[in-house]
């Protein structure tokens, strides 16, 4: 038998740590650890050439997610369209790394109070950094139609409200709180991490690509984890089922429909009026829905779902979909997919191009019938799937002789097929591998927290701000790290957005896990 490693004692403190959370579950996984309940890990011994820096005296509060979450937030950082002011929310984060000994700085944009934060926690130089990318602004809010305040962080019936508690304070305060419980135990990592929690992700001019442009040396990575991938429940609507990390983001384009008639007094109605013309093709596009498109990361994700159901009908549709031989056959069983599913807008948009109406703008006075309407189509189309311009001319030809200029939404001076030209090279962008280590990790803690569940590499729905590092070849990976129910899910972005405070725990647990795959 060989003599023990430094290595091999912190296997198994690790293999202890993973057996104690499991014997305390909710959701069937891992209930609440305290940095307390964690100082078995102190037996962690770092290699005798690199010797471990004396522990924080890091105070509970900042290594509690709920407590740390609930002070995101108080802060509100609404972004309208132009930004947010998130100064004040990053300068109560620079306090928690400043009392954790993280090196920490802010950075101003030109925008006044829109702020990035940078913290750094230095490694031993032995791998590449991790870049964990987690925005601050959040979406406004439609205060009349919420029951609680969105800044207050109300936590009622085991769950937490508030603009941002999923997207994405919530996983900004379980990586967070998870990354200063290692720092309490004096934990080194194997490389630099760097926690970015920026702006203008929402909208804006100032948010990662400006900051790519400028500060670069301060963001460059070897991979990077940021929101994304759903961690979903059987149809309890608790319990876990599949665990995902998404690996690619679906393309962002927006369409916009004109419809003019004749201006004129509103005593004297003309049947050319834009505004009901413009309202016959919303109608027409309302109910329709694009082709069913397959590819390689949605059959592996949707394989993974099939095996993780508990409910026979729900995978007997899966499997059948994924069989299909012919497009009518493939829509036929997407249908059923969506009928049976637990999640079925996040599926119905996983397997084709959406479109939602979001903006809508006819009129000025009350008494004058106005000259043009026009609507805006918010689509998403999946990578490798049906590409923006062939979407863009099923759109033309649904709408053929509806009297209404459908136009792509292309930024100031780029012609249509400069812009088109653009989207077909982000539609041809390839997902990140999944032989990285930070993938390994992410797929071994959800084995470790989540054990009853099914864990799979997945497509993202919607957008993130990785963009300059996928530009630059730098993989990138998305989890929003809590078990989610249906209705809260449909809450980003919407009314009383919220998040089980157990789920959160468990997702710190599962954030720590993964940070444990790069401790020396």
């Amino acid at each position: 038998m060989r003599t023990p490693t430094p290595r091999d004692h912190q296997l198994l403190a690790g293999d202890q740590h993973a057996a104690s959370v499991r014997r305390r579950t909710f959701l069937g996984g891992v209930a609440g650890t305290t940095a307390a309940g964690l100082a078995g890990l102190s037996l962690l011994t770092a290699p005798s050439a690199v010797p471990a820096p004396a522990a924080p005296a890091i105070p509970g509060t900042d290594t509690d997610p709920l407590d740390l979450l609930k002070r995101m937030l108080s802060f509100d950082t609404q972004n309208f369209g132009t930004g947010a002011s998130t100064r004040p929310h990053a300068e109560m984060l620079r306090e928690v790394w400043t009392r954790a000994g993280v090196p920490v700085e802010i950075i101003d944009t030109p925008q006044p109070n829109n702020v990035h934060l940078i913290a750094r926690i230095p490694g031993t130089g032995r791998a590449d950094p991790l870049l964990l990318l987690g925005h601050s602004d959040v979406v406004p809010v439609e205060l009349e139609n919420w029951t609680a305040d969105p800044f207050s962080g109300e936590v009622r019936n085991g769950e937490i409200y508030g603009r941002g508690a999923l997207d994405m304070k919530g996983a900004n305060a379980a990586s967070i709180a998870a990354l200063l419980r290692h720092l309490s135990e004096g934990a080194r990592f194997d490389r630099d991490i760097i926690v970015l929690t920026d702006c203008d992700e929402e909208a804006g001019s100032f948010g990662s690509r400006w900051l790519a442009a400028n500060y670069w040396e301060k963001l460059d990575a070897g991979s990077v984890l940021t929101e994304g991938g759903w961690f979903l429940a059987q149809e309890d609507q608790t319990t876990p089922m599949l665990i995902s990390a998404t690996r690619q983001d679906k393309v962002y384009f927006n369409i916009d429909l004109i419809a003019r008639g004749t201006a004129t007094h509103s005593s004297k109605p003309l049947s050319d009026a834009a505004i009901v013309t413009l309202a016959r093709a919303v109608a027409k596009l309302g109910d329709w829905q694009a082709p069913v498109y397959l590819t390689d990361v949605t059959r592996e994700y949707f394989r993974a779902l099939a095996e993780a159901t508990r409910n026979r009908g729900f995978a007997q549709a899966l499997r059948r979909m994924l069989e299909a031989r012919n497009p009518q056959m493939l829509d036929r069983w997407a249908r059923m997919v969506i009928a049976k599913s637990p999640y079925p807008a996040l599926h119905s948009a996983l397997l084709r191009t959406t479109h939602a109406f979001v903006i809508q703008n006819a009129g000025y006075k009350e008494n004058v019938i106005p000259s043009s309407a026009e609507a805006r189509l918010n689509c998403r189309a999946i990578p490798g799937g049906q590409k923006p311009r062939e979407f863009l001319a099923q759109v033309r030809d649904r709408l053929s002789g509806k009297d209404v200029e459908v136009r792509i939404a292309a930024p100031e001076g780029v012609s249509e097929e400069e812009y088109l030209a653009t989207l077909d090279q982000t539609w041809a962008t390839p997902p990140a591998d999944t032989n990285t280590d930070l993938f390994r990790a992410l797929k071994t803690a959800a084995r470790k927290t989540y054990p009853g569940a099914r864990f799979t590499p997945a497509l993202f729905e919607a957008g993130t701000s990785l963009a300059p590092w996928r530009d630059r070849g730098i993989p990138g990976y998305g989890v929003y790290p809590y078990v989610l129910s249906n209705e809260q899910l449909i809450g980003m972005h919407g009314n009383d957005e919220r998040i089980f405070t157990a789920a959160l725990e468990q997702g710190t647990n599962y954030m720590y896990s993964v940070f444990s795959g790069f401790r020396v």
